[in-house]
């Protein structure tokens, strides 16, 4: 059974974040499969598309509750870019819905405009990180410079309920938003690390050096 299992609820950009996993030594696997998920040590919640039908996919796979009590067992759990907002209390995309309410806040879309600036939704591309308090010391983006950039594609973002909750920012045309959260054993980025080069990869291994997954 594999140390890390990277979840796999048919949607999501599951090959490319093994990829990233397994370039670094670290024993990674894809599956839905219940029993896999139960003995993990950690699981990777990845994702791309729409929050609805992503929640839709976890009911139907029966996938919540075991995400759950992985996380209220105490094991980590790393979110990404649709993963991320999965683990709000809710998101306002396509009317509202509720999520897997492991961090409280909302998930909310991009306005059209900020200030005189008008925002091209989704966002794709390149844009930089910076920390919300003192630095990323002793979180898995420790060494991570400030305004490093990182590769995002999103039309939605998150907002936390609590300020520590809420790890790193993005500027986007002068919209700030949470690009990164931790809670506990939660980690989550609205970036693909797994797309963002050397320092993208730097990120997965200080996660998995910092739960004792190597």
């Amino acid at each position: 059974m594999s140390k890390i299992i990277i979840l796999d609820y048919n949607l999501g950009n599951l090959f490319s974040v093994q990829h990233a996993c397994t370039s670094l030594g670290l024993d990674a696997e894809i599956s839905q499969n219940l029993a896999d998920i139960k003995n993990a040590k950690a699981l990777i919640l990845p994702g791309v598309g729409a929050f609805n039908e992503a929640m839709n996919n976890l009911e139907k796979l029966n996938l919540i509750d075991p995400i759950l009590e992985h996380v209220n067992a105490g094991k980590p759990l790393f979110g990404i870019c649709l993963g991320l907002q999965l683990l709000f209390t809710e998101s306002e995309e396509f009317g509202s819905r509720n999520g897997l309410n492991l961090i409280a806040g909302k998930v909310l879309k991009f306005p059209q405009m900020v200030g005189k600036n008008k925002l091209i939704v989704p966002q794709i591309g390149w844009n930089t990180i910076k920390s919300r308090k003192s630095g990323f010391k002793n979180t898995p983006l420790e060494g991570i410079k400030e305004n490093e950039f990182a590769y995002f594609v999103h039309s939605y973002y998150v907002l936390p309920d609590n300020e520590e909750d809420f790890l790193a920012y993005t500027d986007y045309e002068g919209h700030l938003y949470c690009s990164a959260v931790i809670k506990n054993n939660i980690f989550a980025t609205q970036f693909h690390p797994e797309k963002s080069g050397k320092e993208g990869l730097k990120i997965y291994k200080n996660w998995a050096e910092q739960n004792d997954l190597i």
